[in-house]
């Protein structure tokens, strides 16, 4: 995402976005914060720092360019950077990525239209949201069973690309259909004019289309590659005796975002001086991240392998901090524990600052304390990454992002007195859901 900015092909990107659907405030919301906000996230970029800067070109005031692009991609943020965090979840659980995808997918419908609501409630309050009522309900369906059929056929990881494009697409053919304007060119300033000068719409989108490409030949169960770069080429490390870590390289998304971005090098015209650039901006931002990611997975394993003894051995589960919060937290809450774990997972997003974090820090627990009270661990497990999800409306580093990139630094603390109690509201929608289906 770096050299895109740095090549202007997100300015590109930014000005093409701002001609959809000019005056429908219902439309821009859905099509920008869930469809738009869901592809980014998905593809690996920061809706936090590329939409704000775009509702305020269009009209909206400071609070709402903060808090839209914080809240519209949180109920598919289980599928962000091609779906890591539920990545993250199968390797903890030690089942296929297919086979726990459907856990968290049937959250989405609810909780995606119970987002889209919201967003709409934030912007124009009862007024907007009863106005909007029936496009937001059709957006929000939309991304939920697009979720249900990509984790049915086999393609989790491409659920929030599949998902983003479909909110997009099914809104403008509501736009469509109800004869409204899809694009109007007229709030383009002179910089949008200029980017369009300097680089085509295909160009500007090019490492995101070979990502894409990519992204499915290696996960469509369909084709060979799939066992190759899954299976075949697993490269286990086995640290712990009898539980080797499957680095599998040439699956992550990591390595194909870097595969697809120096593919796209000369698409986008990088010189020497871009790249020069686009590294050390990379250098200076990029180990904050990757430290607290670190430091987070750390205590994960902490937490799941306390109490063992040199040769990895747990002779007496009373020393396994597992354990103890599970017999805790089964005493304590009992059959009611399913409502509980989305919330525990909202803290730990709230504390970690991502989805993937909370995961790797709760999931042993939620198993073991599901087992003792005799419920389906794996949904309440999933049912904590969910909450875990919904921390980014509430996340101080993602609102600080956002206010940043708008220069409103310091408005993100009046966005998170709002944005708490949404927060605390679709968590509490999850855990019913939980309870159900526990």
């Amino acid at each position: 995402i770096t050299i895109m900015k740095e090549t202007g092909a997100i300015d590109r990107v930014v000005a093409y976005i701002k001609t959809i659907a000019p005056g429908n405030k219902v439309a821009q919301i859905l099509i920008l914060n869930i469809g738009i906000g869901t592809l980014l996230a998905a593809l690996g970029a920061t809706p936090v720092s590329i939409l704000p800067p775009i509702m305020i070109a269009l009209g909206y005031s400071s609070f709402v360019a903060i808090a839209l692009p914080s809240l519209g991609y949180d109920a598919l943020c289980t599928y962000a950077l091609l779906g890591i965090p539920v990545v993250v979840f199968a390797n903890f659980v030690g089942l296929p990525v297919q086979e726990v995808g459907g856990y968290f997918a049937r959250f989405m419908p609810v909780i995606s239209t119970c987002i889209a609501l919201a967003m709409l409630w934030l912007a124009g309050g009862w007024s907007l949201l009863w106005r909007g009522f029936f496009p937001t309900l059709l957006a929000g369906i939309t991304a939920g069973f697009i979720a249900i059929g990509m984790n049915a056929i086999g393609l989790v990881t491409l659920t929030g690309i599949a998902a983003g494009l479909g909110v997009v697409l099914v809104i403008l053919a509501y736009l469509k259909l109800t004869g409204q304007t899809l694009q109007d060119r007229s709030r383009l300033t002179e910089a949008d004019l200029a980017s369009e000068k300097k680089v085509s719409l295909p160009a500007a989108i090019s490492p995101w289309i070979i990502l894409t490409g990519f992204a499915l030949l290696v996960n469509a169960p369909f084709l060979p590659f799939f066992e190759l770069v899954f299976n075949r080429l697993s490269m286990p490390i086995e640290i712990i005796p009898g539980s080797p870590e499957k680095l599998r390289i040439f699956w992550q998304a990591y390595f194909w975002i870097l595969f697809s971005t120096l593919i796209a090098l000369p698409i986008l015209k990088v010189n020497r001086t871009i790249l020069k650039n686009s590294l050390a901006k990379w250098i200076k931002r990029a180990p904050r991240p990757m430290l607290a990611s670190a430091i987070f997975f750390a205590i994960a394993f902490i937490i799941n392998h306390s109490g063992k003894n040199m040769s990895w051995e747990l002779l007496d589960p009373a020393n396994n901090m597992v354990f103890v919060i599970a017999d805790a937290a089964s005493r304590l809450f009992g059959r009611f524990y399913p409502a509980v774990s989305p919330f525990l997972g909202l803290l730990s997003g709230f504390i970690s600052g991502s989805e993937t974090s909370a995961i790797a820090m709760l999931t042993g627990i939620h198993l073991s304390t599901a087992e003792k009270i005799g419920s389906a661990g794996l949904l309440i497990a999933a049912a904590s990454g969910i909450g875990g999800g919904l921390a980014s409306v509430i996340s101080p580093a993602k609102l600080q992002n956002a206010a940043a990139s708008i220069d409103k630094i310091g408005q993100e603390s009046q966005v998170i007195r709002v944005t708490f109690v949404i927060s605390l509201v679709i968590t509490a929608v999850a855990a019913l859901l939980t309870m159900l289906w526990a």
